[in-house]
């Protein structure tokens, strides 16, 4: 079930919640970004290595990658029994910007991208055959929980198109985590 909450950027108390995949397509859609929502149907090892999920997935990333100029790919796999998970997930939970646009295809698991603009805060939940793009420069930051489970595959027009600008402003540490907004992931 994929799940959007909106939030003022000043009162991480008061939001707006919807689970109607066509009503975040569209409330993001207001917001520049795009959500869509595509077939993962494949049927993948927990340690699944990067070179079969991209193989898994040629028809679909070839075409992303067509559309939006990309030139490479690649695949967040991140999973509890990593012993550097705590890590992963500190890397990218504070506000950030990239120079590209970031796009990403869940094929398993979930994630929640916080996404920072025109003085909302979008907590959007991505799950298992969820595309987002979030275009470049969109204030941001990306919660995958305490116990993560996801497999993203990531595209790039530059191999430092992944590179996180970080803000500095703490606006990420007053609203809920990942735990607050999705509890039990299945």
């Amino acid at each position: 079930m994929s799940l959007l909450r909106i939030y003022p950027e000043n009162d991480p108390e008061q939001y707006q919640e919807f689970t109607s995949f066509e009503v975040i397509a569209k409330r993001l859609k207001d917001a520049s970004l795009k959500f869509e929502h595509w077939t993962a149907d494949r049927e993948l090892s927990t340690n699944a290595s990067q070179e079969e999920i991209l193989a898994a997935y040629h028809a679909p990333v070839k075409t992303l990658m067509k559309e939006y100029g990309f030139v490479t790919a690649d695949v967040i796999s991140v999973h509890s029994g990593m012993p550097n998970h705590p890590e992963l997930r500190q890397k990218f939970i504070n506000e950030h910007t990239h120079s590209e646009d970031e796009a990403r295809f869940f094929v398993d698991g979930c994630g929640i991208f916080y996404i920072h603009t025109k003085e909302l805060v979008y907590a959007a939940l991505c799950e298992r055959g969820d595309f987002i793009d979030v275009p470049a420069r969109t204030r941001h930051w990306f919660d995958m929980g305490p116990k993560p489970f996801l497999k993203v595959i990531r595209t790039f027009k530059t191999p430092e198109g992944w590179i996180g600008d970080f803000t500095g402003s703490d606006i990420a540490s007053r609203f809920p985590r990942f735990e607050t907004i999705f509890p039990h992931p299945a």
